[in-house]
């Protein structure tokens, strides 16, 4: 990994390792998978969160169980591989890169009809192993366009995670700090905190101290008064899923930050691989949501923080339609409007 005192996921050997994002930034402890399970409910607990890192992470799960099924037949295997293809997919529903990745592992069974039970399990740990050194490229190349968005001493202005801890390294929204901040060491950052999960808090102020990049942590609540007092001069952020017009899923709260970064006149920046568009989408209504559970809300650290019984909401993301977003920063370049015609050609390249 770039920044050798953080590696989010690796393989060492047959094991998956996780860096558990759920006790950061207090203790760094790592999960090792010997099983489909173990991964699946590391991404369903958030012990690897981001959608560029579950799909790395959805891809590795599926190595672990094809080494694990047990055919005499080629037929045999691919049957139980679809289900295990299934089981995976389902583990998280809004992000697109986890159904992309699957799709991407998947694609080796479809494409070498004649290999051996044998040579399919060597092909799809390849493919896992390849879409984790893709990954890294990917963001770097994001952080490599998107850094000429961003001013001279610009104060920017993020929100959840979208570092090296929410993909296999470097990050997307964040990569494209880091990328500003090579350039032009002026360059500061506030970061909303995320409630409830703290994402903000927790991940994003760790790994920007952590690379030496000046960081100011706010409440989620204080981003409209810093914008009113002219503090942020541009905003960016990552997505989980973004609909064939543009419209993007991100954390819960990141479409009030686009309503008041537009409010303001302050540009609103996504950063995302391709693989997190979804072209089979119109739109963003399309987009599932995922709802968590409310204790989330109710509680913090197990405690509880609000009136037993009280009834609580807690979905994890919302959509901001494409009217507020200034820019789509993609690995092939950055995305302006019209977005329908600009994403058809970014997957065509």
């Amino acid at each position: 990994m770039t920044d050798q005192w953080l590696p989010p996921i690796h393989r060492d050997g047959d094991v998956v390792v996780i860096l558990d994002q759920r006790v950061l930034p207090h203790r760094e402890v790592f999960l090792r998978c010997t099983t489909v399970k173990q991964v699946v409910n590391a991404i369903r607990t958030m012990a690897i969160r981001g959608a560029p890192a579950i799909g790395v992470a959805g891809a590795m799960a599926l190595a672990l169980g094809a080494r694990a099924i047990v055919a005499a037949e080629t037929q045999t295997f691919r049957q139980k591989f679809i289900r295990l293809c299934e089981q995976v997919r389902t583990a998280r529903p809004t992000a697109n890169n986890l159904a992309w990745a699957v799709e991407r592992v998947y694609s080796v069974v479809v494409e070498n009809p004649r290999a051996t039970v044998a040579e399919l399990q060597n092909l799809i740990q390849q493919k896992a192993d390849e879409l984790l050194c893709e990954d890294v490229a990917t963001n770097l190349r994001i952080g490599s366009w998107g850094c000429k968005v961003i001013p001279r001493g610009a104060r920017v202005l993020t929100y959840c995670n979208a570092g090296a801890l929410a993909t296999a390294d470097y990050g997307t929204a964040v990569g494209v700090i880091r990328s500003a901040f090579a350039a032009d060491p002026t360059v500061q950052v506030y970061s909303c905190e995320t409630r409830p999960f703290l994402q903000g808090a927790r991940l994003t102020s760790y790994e920007l101290m952590r690379a030496g990049i000046p960081v100011t942590l706010i409440t989620d609540n204080a981003a409209g008064s810093l914008m009113q007092q002219k503090k942020i001069d541009v905003v960016v952020v990552g997505a989980d899923r973004i609909a064939a017009n543009g419209d993007a899923a991100n954390k819960i709260g990141t479409y009030t930050m686009a309503i008041l970064a537009r409010t303001h006149d302050i540009p609103f920046y996504v950063a995302a691989p391709r693989s997190t568009i979804d072209p089979s989408l119109p739109d963003g209504s399309e987009i599932p949501i995922e709802q968590r559970d409310p204790k989330e809300v109710t509680h913090f650290q197990g405690k509880p923080v609000a009136p037993e019984g009280v009834k609580a909401l807690n979905p994890a993301f919302d959509v901001t339609p494409n009217k507020y977003i200034t820019g789509i920063i993609t690995e092939v370049g950055i995305l302006v409007k019209p977005y329908g015609k600009a994403i058809r050609k970014a997957l065509e390249e």
